[in-house]
């Protein structure tokens, strides 16, 4: 269309348009963006390089992104009254739900990019420290239409009620809300935030159905609050009562076990064999380095479990438990593992341990540190008998004992150590003397 003056007659910028690229909701997407960052970037040692526990982390921040992105919300709810420009916009042309859908809208975006920046950069940080595992994503789409929901919530909170605290209250208020809801299990189903439960993924439609949940309880209150037929908020109600209908009855039935987390990766080119969790499938050759000074020693040593294994729920019969690797941050930081001495450590504490007896006589005991010592010492162990040293005369007369024991095992030839340590292993369920070899 053209004037008569023959020049063409400039476009009016879209409502959505005009509030989405200036002013409060690009700073409102900053601040999600920031505050989930700084969460991540602060523990990043505990979730780098293992997908389930980074979606895990990402996911457990709703605890407090949700209130923010509600408080964010409300602040913006809130503006035109602040400004006293209220009345000065109801006589606009366009009817009020599309005034408040302008307004809110943007905001719910700019919010739901911000988080989608954080999974995109956590997802950066993790992939050159994956050990095995694959993204773990399924849980974004539910997570990213929660927020967007707190958010068109907190603007209507905003509008409703006449207040600059409305905002932080109502932070406060859903964070209280949400730590509330983690223990109750007829709640927690309805809980955006709720913890993952660990080794397991949500079925297909769980987060489908979260994100009906959720945006559809904050269409049905901005429908109620604004639309001129308020009974079409009935439609967003029904289906998001319906889809907390099958949060509650599917229970724990919405999460299963993730199969992979059932796996193991061997090499069994040991005596015992080195099997980690399919989780951690590349870091089979690091744990096997690490056990190689201990598998060396027991080359030919007979009555020794079939493998050390890294299972959900312990070993089973003919294994031994390896050192667990989670938390991350201790042993395991971003694919490497930190401590080997401390690592083959805790593996022989599982190969010589006999957690059934509650007490072991003299020789047991004996036994079972020369072969620790001998296998693989404690990092501390100086630091052990210097304790002992400097206490009474039965401490240091067991201290003797102990190094006495140490050197005499240290002290026998290869073919008299194996047949010594065979003799020690087909032993190693046993809390008294009888089987268990002397030195």
């Amino acid at each position: 269309m053209t004037t008569t003056t023959g020049t063409a007659t400039p476009k009016t910028p879209h409502p959505l348009r005009a509030q989405a690229v200036r002013g409060f909701p690009p700073l409102a997407g900053a601040a999600v963006m920031a505050a989930a960052g700084v969460m991540m970037t602060a523990g990043a040692r505990e979730w780098q390089g293992d997908w389930a526990e980074t979606a895990g982390q990402v996911h457990d921040g709703l605890l407090m992104v949700l209130p923010m992105a509600a408080a964010v919300g409300c602040l913006h709810g809130g503006r035109e009254r602040r400004r006293r420009t209220e009345e000065l916009w109801c006589t606009a042309v366009r009817p009020p739900l599309t005034r408040l859908l302008a307004h809110a809208v943007p905001v719910a975006l700019w919010v739901a990019v911000g988080y989608l920046l954080v999974v995109a950069g956590v997802t950066a940080a993790t992939w050159p420290y994956s050990l095995g595992d694959r993204p773990h994503l399924v849980l974004v789409p539910g997570d990213t239409a929660a927020l967007m929901a707190a958010s068109l919530l907190g603007h209507v909170v905003g509008r409703t009620v006449p207040s600059l605290l409305a905002g932080p209250l109502l932070g406060v208020a859903g964070f209280a809300g949400l730590a509330v809801a983690l223990p109750h299990d007829g709640v927690q189903p309805l809980d955006p935030a709720s913890f993952a439960p660990d080794g397991s993924r949500p079925v297909w439609w769980q987060p489908l159905a979260m994100a009906a949940w959720t945006l559809g309880l904050a269409l049905a209150l901005i429908l109620a609050y604004a639309a001129r037929r308020r009974v079409t908020a009935l439609l967003p109600l029904a289906a998001a009562v319906t889809a907390g209908a099958l949060l509650v009855q599917g229970g724990n039935a919405t999460w299963q076990p993730e199969p992979l987390f059932r796996r193991q990766v061997c090499d069994t080119s040991t005596t015992p064999a080195v099997c980690v969790n399919a989780r951690y499938g590349k870091l089979l050759p690091q744990v096997t380095a690490a056990l190689s000074g201990v598998t060396g020693r027991l080359r030919g040593v007979r009555g020794l479990p079939v493998r050390w294994a890294d299972r959900q729920g312990g070993p089973r019969a003919g294994e031994a438990q390896l050192p667990i690797l989670t938390p991350l941050g201790w042993s395991l930081v971003r694919g490497r593992l930190v401590r080997p001495d401390r690592y083959s450590f805790e593996a022989v504490a599982a190969l010589t341990g006999r957690g059934r007896c509650e007490r072991q006589s003299e020789r047991v005991t004996l036994a079972d540190d020369a072969v620790q010592t001998y296998l693989a010492p404690s990092p501390l162990m100086s630091a052990f008998d210097a304790d002992e040293a400097r206490g009474d005369a039965a401490a240091r007369a067991h201290l003797r004992a102990s190094r006495a024991a140490r050197a005499a095992l240290a002290g026998l030839d290869e073919e008299r150590r194996r047949v010594w340590l065979s003799a020690y292993f087909a032993a190693r369920a046993v809390c008294d003397d009888e089987g268990v070899p002397a030195l």
